[in-house]
């Protein structure tokens, strides 16, 4: 017997006609012409900051990039419907999410140029490092909801941190299969922890598609547990904003943990190290790329005369310059220091690591003796 399918929230259409929901809608109408176009503004962005990495990347000037292309309405909608105050748990391609927390295109790319751990401090964005081990963020953020729902049963919620705060889970599609996203979620809904779950299903877990990740929803998950879930449309920027104001609110209200699945698209690789074209159809790219979610908001951002044409010249400009400012800034970082990488693993020396450490410079000063020889011989 097939599972019965859950259609997904949608107030705007692929064509950007606005349409009316009777739960969702009078979230929308809260937001003025201003907070509208700055969920443009940060959409715009992250396109741009994707198409540069990708080519800093193909230049050899990053070791890796993660392109979040199709994505952006999905993480822009929900990080801004929740508070500054709520921590985040990413994984490694909420690209959008960390720009609206205020960390720098720079700072981001850190760690896809392999000169920093991290480029930010989690506590000053309330947005945790990039986990790049699938699902354990699902962990570490049910972690961070137990303590907040320890420090108000003592009285003890620290000054710099706000009373109703909550966590948000960052996970994809295929991780979702992963035993911690299961173990998380189990924790979740015993202990009722304020923590929303941000499913974003772009319908590839790398080469896997999500019909062979799960025979249902992936939103049908959530009441496995016993919490509510909700689907939404990943492409509809406003719809995707609506769902987790709904849904955090409930959340800070003490309703127990929520779960969204927000259906989306991988329009790029799952990275540069992946050919997409070896495992999907250029038709099922295509079909996607009509749904669009940048070019669904600008059409109804001009239709209903919140930007128009100087907005968006003014955008484009202002990215661009964006551009030629992450260029210069990649080519001139500076190394990590390699003692440095091995020496802060652990608070003490440890035997592993320094072995480890050891074998590193070993086999990095045997390239050094084979361009010596080579030099000789020349």
């Amino acid at each position: 017997m097939e599972p019965e399918e859950v259609q997904p929230v949608q107030l705007l259409t692929p064509e950007g006609k606005l349409t009316e929901n009777e739960v969702y809608s009078p979230f929308i109408a809260e937001l003025s012409a201003e907070k509208l176009r700055e969920l443009y503004r940060y959409m715009a962005m992250e396109r741009r900051l994707d198409a540069e990495a990708t080519s800093l990347q193909r230049q050899g000037q990053l070791a890796l990039w993660a392109p979040a292309l199709g994505q952006e309405a999905a993480q822009v909608g929900t990080i801004a419907a929740i508070k500054s105050s709520d921590m985040v748990f990413p994984t490694y391609r909420e690209h959008a999410m960390a720009l609206y927390r205020g960390i720098s295109p720079e700072e981001l790319l850190t760690m896809f140029r392999a000169t920093r751990h991290t480029g930010w401090d989690p506590r000053e964005h309330n947005f945790h490092v990039y986990t790049l081990v699938l699902a354990a963020q699902t962990l570490h953020a049910a972690g961070w909801a137990m303590g907040i729902n320890q420090d108000l049963r003592t009285e003890s919620v620290p000054r710099d941190r706000a009373e109703d705060e909550i966590v948000v889970a960052c996970i994809g599609d295929g991780a979702t299969s992963q035993g911690d996203a299961h173990e998380s979620m189990v924790f979740a809904a015993s202990y009722e922890l304020p923590l929303l779950y941000f499913i974003q299903n772009n319908h590839w877990a790398i080469s896997v598609p999500t019909r062979t990740q799960s025979r249902g929803p992936l939103v049908n998950r959530a009441k496995g547990y016993g919490f509510e879930g909700v689907r939404v449309d990943g492409n509809d920027v406003l719809a995707s904003y609506a769902v987790a104001a709904k849904l955090s609110g409930e959340i800070r209200a003490g309703n127990g943990p929520k779960l969204i699945e927000s259906v989306t698209y991988r329009m790029g690789a799952h990275t540069t190290a992946d050919d997409p074209t070896k495992y999907r159809s250029s038709e099922e790219e295509e079909l996607w790329k009509g749904r669009d979610p940048i070019q669904r908001y600008r059409s109804w951002l001009s239709s209903a005369g919140h930007a128009d044409e100087d907005f968006f010249a003014e955008v484009d400009a202002e990215y661009k310059d964006l551009a030629a400012d992450m260029r210069k800034s990649v080519l001139a970082m500076e190394p990590i220091d390699l003692d440095r990488v091995f020496d802060t693993v652990y608070s003490e020396p440890h035997r592993q690591v320094e072995t480890e450490k050891a074998w590193l410079k070993d086999y990095e000063a045997g390239f050094a003796e084979e361009q010596t020889e080579a030099g000789t011989a020349g």
